[in-house]
């Protein structure tokens, strides 16, 4: 088993910004603020441009702060160098040597450090055992698949015993099977291991699928740090709800509340709805309503098919209704009623699914 000494990371009002020739000031980073607890696998998620890759490059130490500190394990390392903030990282396009075998690549760093022959060996084959690779020491990176290399480049990163591992975006290059393999591999091992892991990327369902917390970001500032079931059930504004997973948002007005819970009306529907938000009667709200959350066939509303697709698992409908194009998906639909392109069809909403967003600040 690889050895772990997970720590925590803290950023504190970490800001960063760009002087540029065309667009004047860029704020790439604006006043971050992020606990990471030892253990954790968080994910920097958001559109290209949003900072999530200046974030991790100024943890890593390849980019200085214009402003904030970065903690690790209570200590400052803005001053520090790259080699020697106890971090990990794992690569987009793998920075493996083509000349070394994978038992040297992965060696690289562990001679370095000046390690003895026998720990750096023993190192090294615990770290190929792990991804189970026992076989490949001798292999050169060209004999290998991109999902081969990398693995020996997480078993490179992982063999430093780095307190924090940091990936950007290490998926990218695979084709999608491939991606959805590794993906796996890598939440195993890093579940197995237990070593604290700042994870970037862009795709929506490998932040979901991999993460403890992911770190909703846009235009340098955090919208949202949540686990997944937070952020795709609760998303903290509009933005969050359509960059995760799909969303149609509705308009509504509260009629009633008491405590924590109101009744909305929608299109004169009424529905309960529990909110931690303290709305007022008459307040218009904006209401998230998932595509899965749909009730077809539920005499609540009616609206007009405007597209239907048969996916299998689900019949996907667009209906027109508010003048909006909603989104639905009516899983299991074998045994259902199909509605045509331009007919009538009715829907309803399941209550317990409905989220009130924040006001707008």
């Amino acid at each position: 088993m690889i050895e772990n000494s997970a720590k925590a990371v803290e950023l504190v009002n970490l800001s960063k910004t760009f002087i540029t020739s065309t667009r004047g000031k860029v704020h790439a980073v604006q006043n971050v603020n992020l606990t990471i607890n030892p253990g954790e696998f968080v994910t920097l998620l958001g559109p290209s441009g949003c900072g999530k890759t200046t974030l991790l490059r100024m943890i890593a130490g390849f980019e200085m702060p214009s402003d904030g500190h970065i903690m690790i394990n209570g200590e400052d390392v803005i001053s520090k160098t790259p080699d020697k903030r106890d971090l990990g990282m794992v690569f987009q396009n793998y920075a493996l040597f083509p000349h070394l075998n994978v038992f040297n690549n992965i060696a690289y760093g562990l001679k370095i450090q000046k390690l003895s022959k026998e720990e750096m060996e023993k190192r090294v084959l615990e770290g190929l055992k792990t991804v189970q690779m026992d076989n490949f020491a001798e292999r050169v990176p060209a004999q290998m698949s991109g999902g081969q290399q990398q693995r020996v480049a997480l078993v490179r990163a992982l063999v430093l015993h780095p307190g924090v591992l940091l990936f950007d975006e290490p998926l990218s290059n695979l084709d999608a099977k491939l991606r959805l393999h590794m993906r796996d591999e890598i939440r195993r091992i890093q579940k197995e291991i237990g070593i604290t892991s700042i994870y970037v990327t862009h795709d929506q369902s490998e932040a979901m699928a991999m993460s403890d917390k992911i770190v909703i970001l846009k235009d340098g500032i955090i919208q949202q740090v949540g686990n997944p079931q937070e952020i795709y059930q609760h998303p903290a504004n509009e933005f969050v709800a359509n960059f995760i997973g799909k969303a149609n948002i509705l308009e509504g007005k509260i009629i009633s509340k008491e405590k924590n819970d109101v009744v909305i009306d929608i299109d004169k529907v009424k529905y309960e709805v529990h909110t931690n938000t303290r709305w007022n009667v008459n307040d218009s709200v904006k209401i998230v309503v998932r595509p899965e959350a749909i009730e077809v066939g539920k005499e609540d509303m009616t609206g007009t098919v405007v597209k239907t697709i048969y996916m299998g698992v689900s019949q996907d409908y667009w209906i027109n209704f508010q003048g909006k194009e909603l989104e639905v998906s009516d899983y299991n639909p074998s045994s259902k009623q199909i509605y045509p392109e331009n007919g009538p069809i009715f829907f309803g909403f399941k209550e317990k699914s409905l989220h009130i967003l924040e006001p707008e600040t």
